[in-house]
C-alpha cells in the first residue's frame, strides 16, 4: 500500500490507531509513551476532552466558508493572541512554513512601504529550520533540503548561529530583517542565551531592522513560557513572529503575529489563504489556547521540565561514553550524543518509548506538556536501557 505514496518519508513498521494521553497504540493495544508529540504538536497529548468537545461541536454547525466571510472565533483567538504577547494583529494560517512566508512577506512589504523597497536581505542562522516551501529552504540553508531545487534563491545571507561579533559586522541599515528560532529544533536543540536575543533586538533597533521570531517548534508553551522569547521579560519581542505545531495541538493552524507598525504595509490583496482560520481551527485554537493560560499550567510544565532535565542529566553522568551533553529548553531537550542518534532511537521505540532526532547527533524530547513525574521516570528507564545497550554494541 505505501507504492502510493511519494517516497518522502521512511517510517517504521509501527501503525498507531489510537491515542490517549501521553500513550499511543497500535491496532493490538499495544501502548507507547510518546515523548515526541508528533514532533512538539501534539501539546495537550492525544484525545483531550477539550478539543475533541470544540471539534465535534464546530463539526456539526460550520467547516469552512473561506476569508470572502468573518470567522467570529477567529476574531477571538486573535485578540486572545494580542492581549497575551507583543503583537497587535494576527494572520491564521495552515502550517509553519505557511507562517513563515507570511512573516518574509511583511518584512519585505514593510520596507516597501517605508520608501525602501532595496532592503531585501534577511538574516539567518546555520542549524535552522523554518520549512519546506522554496522559500523557507533557503532562508534554513540546509545543503540536503537545497539540493536538486536549482539555485538559491536570491536575498537570504546565513551566518554562525550564535556568533554575536559575525551578526553585528552583518547586519546593517540595508537589511530587510533577522528571522531566528529562539530555540533551535531541527538544528540540534540549541537554545539562544536571553542575552543574545536581547542584543539581537538592539541592534534590530538601531539599523530599523525587522526582527522575526520562528517560534513554530519552541512556542504554545514548550519552554514552559506561552512563547520562549517572553523569558527575556519584553526586552526581546519580535516585530513579527511565526508560529503552529502546538498552538493548534494536533489540528493543523499555524499563525503569523505582528505589530501594527511591521504590518503597515499588508492591506487588502497583500496576502490570502483559502483554508486559514476556517472554523474547525479556530475552534481547537480557543480550546488549546484556553487550556494553556489556566491559571497553574504553566506552572506544572516547568516543574515537570525541571524533573526530565535532572533526569537526563543523570543519564549523562552514567553514561559518559556515550551522552556528550544535555541540551534545550523546558521540555524541547535533548542527549547531544557521541554515537548517532538513530539506533538509539531504534532502541527506545522498540522499549515502547517514542523520541526524535535532531541535527549535530541530537536524541530529542519534546513529549507532551502534560506529562507526569511518572512518565518522566518510565521514560529515563526506557533511556538507561538503551544507552547501556548503546555502550555494548559500540564497545563490541
Amino acid at each position: 500500500m505505501r507504492e502510493a505514496l511519494l517516497p518522502v518519508y521512511a517510517p517504521p513498521e509501527e501503525i498507531f490507531t489510537r491515542g490517549e494521553g501521553v500513550r499511543l497504540f497500535t491496532e493490538d493495544g499495544t501502548a507507547y509513551l510518546d515523548f515526541i508529540a508528533g514532533i512538539a504538536v501534539n501539546a495537550l497529548g492525544h484525545a483531550h476532552p477539550a478539543m475533541i468537545d470544540a471539534l465535534t461541536e464546530q463539526a456539526g454547525k460550520l467547516w469552512h466558508t473561506s476569508n470572502m466571510f468573518r470567522v467570529p472565533a477567529g476574531e477571538e483567538l486573535s485578540e486572545k493572541y494580542c492581549a497575551n504577547t507583543f503583537a497587535d494583529q494576527v494572520f491564521f494560517t495552515n502550517s509553519g512554513t505557511e507562517a513563515i512566508e507570511c512573516a518574509l512577506k511583511t518584512a519585505r512589504k514593510y520596507h516597501w512601504a517605508n520608501g525602501e523597497p532595496e532592503r531585501q536581505e534577511i538574516l539567518t542562522f546555520t542549524g535552522a529550520f523554518h520549512g519546506r516551501s522554496f522559500a523557507a529552504i533557503n532562508a534554513g540553508g540546509n545543503p540536503n533540503y537545497l539540493e536538486g531545487f536549482g539555485e538559491p534563491m536570491a536575498g537570504f545571507k546565513q551566518l554562525q548561529f550564535g556568533d554575536h561579533e559575525a551578526f553585528k559586522a552583518a547586519i546593517s541599515k540595508e537589511t530587510c530583517a533577522v528571522l531566528i528560532e529562539p530555540v533551535q529544533g531541527e538544528g540540534g536543540v540549541r537554545d539562544l542565551p536571553e542575552k543574545c536575543l536581547i542584543g539581537i533586538r538592539e541592534l534590530c533597533n538601531e539599523t530599523g531592522t525587522m526582527l522575526i521570531y520562528d517560534e513554530v517548534q519552541c512556542g504554545a508553551g514548550r519552554t514552559g513560557k506561552l512563547f520562549a522569547h517572553q523569558w527575556c521579560d519584553g526586552k526581546a519581542d519580535p516585530d513579527i513572529m511565526a508560529v503552529a505545531k502546538g498552538v493548534g495541538g494536533g489540528f493543523p493552524l499555524g499563525a503569523c503575529l505582528v505589530t501594527e507598525e511591521a504590518g503597515k504595509g499588508m492591506r487588502v490583496g497583500s496576502h490570502g489563504s483559502t483554508y486559514g482560520g476556517n472554523p474547525l481551527a479556530m475552534a481547537v485554537g480557543n480550546a488549546v489556547f484556553d487550556e494553556m493560560t489556566k491559571p497553574g499550567f504553566m506552572d506544572e510544565v516547568n516543574r515537570v521540565a525541571g524533573t526530565l532535565k535532572q533526569g537526563l542529566a543523570s543519564l549523562a553522568d552514567r553514561h559518559p561514553e556515550i551522552v556528550e551533553e544535555v541540551r534545550g529548553k523546558g521540555l524541547l531537550i535533548g542527549l547531544k550524543l557521541k554515537v548517532p542518534p538513530k539506533p538509539v532511537q531504534g532502541l527506545a521505540r522498540a522499549k515502547k518509548l517514542l523520541t526524535g532526532v535532531a541535527g549535530d547527533n541530537v536524541l530529542r524530547l519534546a513529549p507532551p506538556l502534560v506529562i507526569t513525574d511518572a512518565d518522566v521516570r518510565e521514560a529515563i528507564a526506557v533511556l538507561d536501557e538503551c544507552l547501556a545497550e548503546a555502550k555494548a554494541s559500540e564497545s563490541s
